[in-house]
């Protein structure tokens, strides 16, 4: 394996002590777009890796509810992460270094370090890394993760799953890693939610609200998406991010990690008992999603099962940052999609009643055709 020159990115409003980010710092590019924009542009065969969305600042009403969530959740989102930290725990022990996918991942990570910091007296490595779908994991970055620790038992995590393209990509590259390098890597993904049956590791398989999914970057320590961009990233670097500093005012991020983390010892002995009782005969990764996806594609004559987001916190993304052309929710009166009906009202987007889904709801991203307005 090559020297590397690359070092952690000095990015973001968390401690290092919670998380280092395998990342090169972009915030002096200018690489935002409008929404439509990007959207014209990825639906015409760019990529969306390939810029980023200006930063979605919610209003008051948003924010409160926001709290709201946070606080009626917090324990259910305590459990989960202790149900899964527990699994991690078992399978892998000292040797585990946490790899969060960046950035909805990286909120998941630290709280899995701290939970098994807060039981096992353990701290474990934590890196953010890259993930693009059609493009790959950051090599460079797992190249960096096992020079640092050699001997160490990667664990991959994000925050939930939607239809499963990330667990799919994850999988495609570690496949690729091990024929490259003849390195074999856990392709296993651990997260919180996993609604879409998507992995073997998981706190709860409810599609319900992670708060930290109803912001961006202000929850995720200031870091944006992930960029890989040929003309700011080269062969050798990380993939690429910027640090929105500009948005401290509103950072709260270390706020979620510790009203999440101040739950850990209500919730432990439950915890502990969940893991050793996962049952053997649940049902594995079988992407029950993707048949609520096929289904809705040819219903509502989607071309590309890229633009149906399923699940609670995809379809929360797809009103953040993406054009939305209609959203269907099973259960209009559920309380975790409260925050969704607020930013469809905002953004005019209608909210169709559709009783049919394994999710409780579904984002359908506009399809925009033709030449650039």
């Amino acid at each position: 394996m090559q020297e590397l020159m690359n070092k952690p990115a000095k990015i973001g409003s968390y401690s290092d002590d919670d998380v280092l980010f395998l990342l090169k710092d972009l915030s002096e590019v200018q690489l935002e777009d409008t929404t439509d924009n990007r959207e014209w542009k990825m639906q015409s065969g760019g990529h969306y890796s390939e810029s980023l969305p200006i930063e979605y600042q919610p209003p008051q009403p948003y924010v409160d509810l926001f709290w709201k969530a946070l606080h009626e959740y917090k324990e259910k989102v305590a459990l989960c992460i202790g149900i899964v930290a527990e699994q991690i725990y078992q399978l892998k022990g000292k040797q585990a270094v946490l790899v969060s996918l960046a950035r909805a991942g990286t909120p998941a990570g630290i709280l899995i370090k701290r939970y098994i910091k807060y039981r096992f007296n353990l701290s474990l490595p934590h890196y953010s890394v890259s993930i693009i779908r059609d493009k790959g994991i950051d090599e460079n970055a797992i190249h960096y993760i096992r020079k640092a620790y050699p001997n160490g038992k990667i664990q991959f995590i994000d925050g939930w799953t939607g239809k499963g393209a990330i667990s799919i990509e994850l999988s495609k590259a570690c496949q690729e890693y091990e024929q490259k390098y003849d390195v074999h890597l856990d392709d296993t993904l651990a997260v919180i939610a996993d609604p879409g049956f998507c992995t073997t590791m998981y706190g709860t398989r409810e599609d319900f609200l992670i708060p930290s999914a109803c912001l961006n970057s202000t929850v995720s320590g200031l870091v944006s998406r992930t960029v890989l961009n040929n003309q700011y990233i080269g062969k050798d670097d990380f993939h690429g991010a910027k640090f929105y500093k500009e948005l401290a005012d509103e950072d709260v991020s270390n706020q979620f990690i510790d009203i999440i983390e101040g739950e850990f010892p209500k919730i432990a002995d439950q915890a502990h008992k969940s893991a050793a009782q996962k049952k053997e005969d649940e049902p594995g990764a079988i992407f029950l999603g993707m048949q609520d996806v096929k289904k809705i594609q040819e219903e509502f004559s989607v071309e590309n099962t890229h633009l149906i987001k399923p699940g609670v916190g995809e379809t929360t993304r797809v009103l953040l940052r993406r054009v939305p052309w209609k959203i269907l929710m099973r259960d209009k009166t559920s309380p975790y999609v409260q925050h969704i009906l607020l930013l469809a009202a905002e953004r005019n987007v209608e909210v169709e009643e559709y009783s049919g889904l394994n999710y409780l709801c579904c984002g359908i991203i506009k399809t925009i055709k033709g030449p650039k307005k």
